[in-house]
């Protein structure tokens, strides 16, 4: 699954290419076109006339969410369009004459002749243009580059929360403060507080694994049982590590995580412990290790990130 950086590679594209242009036309292409619009309620013909005649007024993200929200004769709108990646959706940015691709679903073709494109292998993501909520908070929704972001969200994102690289969650603020507090509270392995997108938002299982590699922690350490130093080290970690991953386009194993210009990220060569089982560890030599993790894996150096006595061998 795409991860912050991944999507934030997207929604940089899309903001350079596509805002303020309006839209002339939305072609839902087939079966499995609609299938990539089943959220919305009145199917390919509702999508079409909520985004025909309007604009895109900004490119936003929140961890691994991206939306566009939509304006109308000069001035906004309380909708945006929802982008949902899921396993393998791409949004494109065609030129010329495009030859027909299998992989293409919904087609948004903007007055000035521009193309914005959704493929999805998979048919697991999906494009649904939806309501804006005000924040809980009253800060900005999310990142959107130079182009300031409303204190709103979809409705399908209000429960999600920040991310660690949204300045209000940045290293120093009480956000970030109160995210160390609550996975100190909780007696669940500390990958599984990473990965749980109501308490901080963006890190996937590759990230995950990267963080705790470089924290030297066990992805079963209850967080319970770590000090407040060692859980801010962990979020240092994964900062770090995706901040890495975007200045390089993210990680792609295989051409379905690419940016709008179709072209592939290449963090999959930095990854220290990832995919990388059998490998030498790059501080102590010891193979790594893939482990059984929620009906995925987990990859670690079993001498440099030991498991907790009491959570098996």
């Amino acid at each position: 699954m795409p991860e912050l950086p991944e999507v934030e590679t997207v929604r940089a594209g899309l903001a350079r290419h596509v805002l303020d242009r309006p839209i002339a036309d939305v072609d839902v292409l087939g079966p499995l076109g609609a299938r990539v619009t089943r959220r919305q309620l009145g199917g390919a013909d509702e999508l079409r006339a909520r985004l025909v005649g309007r604009t895109f007024a900004a490119a936003v993200r929140r961890g691994k969410f991206l939306w566009l929200p939509l304006a109308e004769d000069g001035g906004p709108t309380d909708e945006a369009l929802l982008v949902h990646l899921g396993m393998s959706g791409q949004m494109l940015l065609p030129t010329g004459a495009p030859e027909p691709h299998p992989h293409l679903r919904v087609r948004i073709t903007l007055a000035d002749g521009g193309l914005v494109d959704f493929h999805d292998q998979r048919t697991f993501g999906h494009l649904v243009v939806t309501d804006l909520v005000p924040t809980p908070d009253g800060g900005p929704g999310g990142f959107a580059g130079d182009r300031a972001a409303e204190p709103a969200l979809p409705v399908e994102v209000a429960h999600i929360a920040r991310d660690l690289l949204d300045p209000l969650m940045a290293e120093g603020t009480e956000d970030r403060a109160a995210l160390v507090r609550r996975i100190r509270r909780s007696p669940r392995g500390v990958k599984r507080a990473l990965l749980d997108q109501e308490l901080v938002s963006g890190i996937g299982n590759i990230y995950a694994d990267e963080a705790l590699w470089i924290a030297r922690l066990h992805h079963e350490r209850p967080g319970d049982r770590l000090p407040a130093p060692r859980v801010r080290a962990l979020l240092a970690a994964a900062t770090e590590v995706m901040s890495a991953a975007l200045a390089v386009g993210g990680t792609s194993f295989d051409s379905l995580y690419v940016d709008v210009n179709g072209s592939s990220g290449y963090f999959d060569r930095s990854l220290h412990v990832y995919g990388r089982e059998g490998r030498p560890c790059e501080r102590c030599g010891t193979p790594i290790r893939r482990e059984a993790f929620a009906n995925r894996s987990s990859f670690r150096c079993p001498r440099c990130q030991r498991r907790p006595v009491g959570t098996g061998r």
